[in-house]
Order: C-alpha cells, then structure tokens, then sequence
C-alpha cells in the first residue's frame, strides 16, 4: 500500500511539522476546548510505535487513541486526521537519522557510514517505506536528512547539478535495496505462506510448464550458476541475503562512478582554466 504526503490541510500541517522550530508559536490544539492532558508528540509518538509493530495498515486515529487510553475523538483536538498523522509520524521518524558524519577521512567513508545508517533505519522502521517519495513532507527532519547527505561532499569538486542527482541516486538505491528485504520479511504473516513453501511450489510449476528453461535463458543459467551465493551459517533467508549483498556491492559500484565523476570535473574544470 503506497501512502501519500500531503493528505491533510496544507497550512495545518506545515504549523504542526514546524512547532518546535520557531516557525509557530502555539501549534499544539487544533480547536479551543479544555486540554486532554496529551501532545502532539505523545501522539505522533504512539502512531510511530504502532506503525513499528504493526504496519502502517493499523494506524488510524481510533486504534492510536487506544493506545493512548482514549478516544478517536480526543485526538482531533491536536492532529485534525490521519493526513496530517502520517506527515508528523514521517518526519519524526527521520528525526532519529544522524546529521554529522566524520569527513576527515574522505566523502567516500562517510557515505558508506551515512549508507549503513540510513539502511538500518529502514529496517527499524519498515512502515516509512510506504510513504511516497513523489510527494514529500517538507518537515524540517526530512529536509535536515537532505542537508546532511550534500554536506558530506563538501570540499569535493563537483558540479552542483551533478551533485543533486548523485544525492538521489544514493537515496533511492538505498531504499530501493533495503524495500526488498522489508517485504520479504512481511511476505509470510500477509500471505500465510512462509518462503520455503512458496519458493518449492513456484519452482516446482515453472519447472512443469517450462522443461526447457535452461536452454531459453542459457546466459542466467550460466550466472545464476557461477555467481551463485555461498551458504551462511546463520541461516539468513535468501532473499534477505542477496539483497544486502547486492546493497553492499552495488555502493561500492556507485562510490566508483562518483569517484570517476569527481575526477572527470576536476580534468574539466582544468582544462578551462587552461584554455584561459
């Protein structure tokens, strides 16, 4: 299920992310009335817990209000619905991302802390994978989790349009790969079927209606064959497995390519100034 940003009312929402950055002043009711003895952040913090456990599937306003002791009703009085929870429960999620990384050692280093960091908060939060990224929050945590990715190129000679699209490829590869081991791990408890059973069957029916598998798709055959990933002793499952192989190669891939792009601006850039 895909979830969108921006659900709620525009100006409602933007007062909410911004409270406690000095934007509002008073954001913290919704409509006059005599206090619940809750907060915003009570709230969007039980939303994000549930979310944590649960799925985003289970968050509406009455099951927080559950969670809280209270009613639905009781909630409104701070969050309006559950469009404006949604964008509060994203961008407190990735208020919990580092925004300093060490760069003494190079850009290269602190990406690949920066890679590891964001993948794992991926995993602690899996439900933020199904909000959209067409259609940002534009709270400050998510802008701060921007910044901090540009700045660990600070220093490094790249041409600042080549640099906005190498921040989002970074971005997306990482969540790309990590979605795949998020829904892996959901696939069981939603379809009832543990992946054992589903790889046996399926595997046993695309074997029936295509006896002649390998010779059609002799040169994946070949790779599956040669590259195949040797066994782990801690039982890791498949899917899981490659894909934080893949995770980990594809980075190193993509820091080759900026590494090259890097040294193909300063090549350009000298040879400008050459011609100067």
């Amino acid at each position: 299920m895909v979830v969108y940003a921006g659900q709620g009312e525009n100006k409602r929402t933007m007062a909410l992310l911004w409270r406690a950055h000095g934007a509002v002043q008073d954001a913290d009711k919704v409509s006059p009335g005599p206090k619940q003895g809750l907060s915003v952040d009570e709230i969007v913090d039980a939303a994000v817990e549930l979310a944590d456990a649960e799925g985003m599937n289970a968050v509406s306003m009455r099951t927080v209000g559950k969670v809280l002791g209270r009613s639905g009703m009781a909630l409104y009085t701070y969050v309006p619905s559950k469009g404006e929870l949604v964008d509060l429960m994203y961008d407190r999620a990735l208020g919990e991302l580092p925004t300093r990384y060490d760069v003494s050692q190079g850009w290269r280093s602190a990406v690949v802390a920066w890679a590891d960091d964001y993948w794992a908060f991926f995993l602690r939060h899996p439900w933020v994978l199904q909000v959209s990224s067409a259609r940002p929050v534009l709270g400050p945590n998510e802008f701060a989790s921007m910044d901090t990715v540009v700045r660990l190129f600070d220093g490094v000679e790249l041409p600042a349009l080549l640099l906005r699209r190498i921040v989002g490829t970074l971005a997306n590869f990482v969540r790309g790969c990590v979605q795949t081991i998020a829904e892996s791990r959901q696939a069981p408890g939603a379809t009832g079927i543990s992946d054992e059973e589903w790889w046996y069957a399926r595997s046993a029916a695309l074997a029936a209606v295509v006896p002649d598998f390998a010779q059609r798709y002799s040169a994946l055959i070949r790779l599956e064959t040669e590259g195949a990933t040797p066994p782990d002793d801690d039982c890791t499952p498949y899917m899981e497995r490659e894909s934080t192989e893949q995770f980990k190669a594809g980075l190193e891939v993509l820091l080759d390519g900026i590494d090259a792009s890097i040294t193909k601006a300063a090549a350009s850039a000298a040879g400008s100034a050459g011609a100067t």
